[in-house]
């Protein structure tokens, strides 16, 4: 194994995934509207040297009836809104958000980010989603969601524009000269124009250029087009590897695409999602872990394993095996949620109710059980196998899962030399090893002035 020079990134995921993470005794479900609550937890993650505190989103509530009376995860803040009050409490760690590209306008995402930027001081980052079901588009005046090729055309013009409105104003574009009078230079404003296939936009944008000169892109796509949006315009993406093999496969598979758009593979940091439970001991680990299985109710359970599976299975008994699985040619199903189920059924032999408390935790995705010492491990494990940049951590429950990585996980990594003892000065995309982009005007400007046209 070849020893990385680089850090691990580490990003915070605002909420559990775990279908009762909301049950556990050091969990607080009755503050999820409480500001005071996200404070708390944004600055831990800052205490942790966190690079990135992660708030995902959808625009409409998916889950079945049951999942709507005993779980938690279909209510949440507007993203935006929040972090631009976090930004006032909080003073390195990155705040990222997810905006749908389909159903939102570029002019209305752009702004928003380019003023969080500027509260933040540096700071914004923005998770690229296309959305993906016809729930969502039926709060936006649509029967039925984009279909697959059209949302990510929509949603590389999106990019391409916000970009765009960005660079409207050049940097140093406002003297403020009281003397003068002068408080624009006029010369560095540019009108965008921007004439697509989806979208008309004229511009300039009503906000000076961002701190960051565009805040950091994220994308979580996993498609061939999501990954190629990715590999264009992202400087983070969020994958969701289940074994150390697919998260190098991954990994490499993003990075090789990278030369096509004229970037190193630097350029881009992939950062897999782990879900995590702590224990000082093996024994306590062990304890947090049957404690939240015994809480997931069984009707709850199985009903979120039935959606995974694509049917329903809740007429079979618990404590028998899980039944066979349809062949790939016989399904029509979106496969990556079933292919690990499949696998996860090949490798061990669970009934219905141990296939469920596994399932409840992520679905599925990586997860680690274990000390401070045993998740530092496998941290650097795959850090240094090439499977990862850094991490984006899902606690088991929150704030005490993310309390507790903080405290007993982030020492041993630092120890270990792993992650940041302190951050650097800068914004975040300094911070994270990015050079500022250049303004696409003022290239034009450039070039233009070299040819002698100017």
């Amino acid at each position: 194994m070849k020893r990385r020079n680089d850090r691990m990134l580490l990003g915070a995921f605002i909420h559990s995934t775990h279908l009762a993470g909301w049950r556990h005794p050091d969990a607080r479900p009755e503050s999820i509207t409480d500001l005071n609550y996200y404070k708390s937890f944004a600055q831990t993650a800052e205490r942790g040297r966190f690079d990135l505190f992660f708030v995902a989103d959808k625009l409409c509530m998916i889950e079945s009836e049951l999942a709507i009376a005993h779980t938690n995860n279909h209510l949440s803040l507007e993203p935006m809104s929040l972090l631009a009050a976090l930004s006032a409490v909080t003073d390195r760690i990155g705040l990222a958000a997810t905006i749908s590209t389909s159903y939102n306008e570029p002019y209305h995402a752009a702004r928003t980010l380019a003023t969080l930027d500027h509260l933040s001081d540096g700071r914004a980052a923005w998770n690229i989603v296309t959305s993906t079901n016809d729930e969502e588009a039926r709060n936006f005046g649509r029967e039925k969601h984009y279909d697959h090729a059209s949302r990510y055309e929509r949603a590389k013009e999106f990019v391409e524009v916000a970009a765009g409105l960005w660079d409207c104003w050049e940097d140093g574009a406002f003297p403020m000269d009281r003397d003068s009078g002068r408080f624009a230079d006029r010369d560095k404003l540019h009108v965008l124009d921007h004439k697509g296939s989806h979208f008309s936009v004229k511009g300039p944008m009503n906000i000076a250029r961002p701190p960051q000169g565009r805040p950091i892109l994220v994308h979580a796509g996993s498609s061939e087009a999501g990954m190629e949006l990715a590999a264009s315009s992202a400087d983070i993406v969020f994958t969701t590897p289940r074994t150390l093999e697919e998260g190098i496969a991954q990994y490499d598979n993003f990075k090789s695409r990278l030369a096509a758009y004229g970037r190193s593979k630097d350029e881009l940091k992939v950062m897999p999602g782990i879900f995590l439970i702590i224990g000082r001991t093996e024994a306590e680990a062990a304890e947090k872990e049957e404690l939240l299985a015994d809480l997931v109710i069984p009707k709850v359970g199985v009903d979120s394993l039935s959606g995974g599976l694509g049917f329903d299975i809740s007429d079979l008994p618990l404590d028998g095996p899980m039944p066979a699985l349809p062949d790939r040619n016989s399904y029509n199903k979106s496969r990556t949620g079933l292919d690990s189920i499949a696998a996860l059924a090949a490798r061990e032999d669970l009934t219905i109710r141990q296939f469920y408390q596994r399932y409840a935790k992520s679905k599925l995705a990586f997860e680690i059980t274990g000390t401070p010492e045993q998740i530092a491990d496998e941290l650097g494990l795959w850090f240094e196998s090439g499977a990862a940049d850094g991490f984006n951590i899902i606690p088991s429950h929150t704030p005490g899962g993310i309390e507790d990585f903080v405290s007993l996980v982030v020492p041993e990594l630092q120890k270990r030399g792993l992650v940041q003892t302190e951050y650097a000065q800068g914004t975040l995309r300094e911070q994270l090893g990015f050079e500022k982009p250049a303004n696409r005007f003022t290239l034009v400007k450039a070039v233009a002035d070299k040819e002698g046209k100017v």
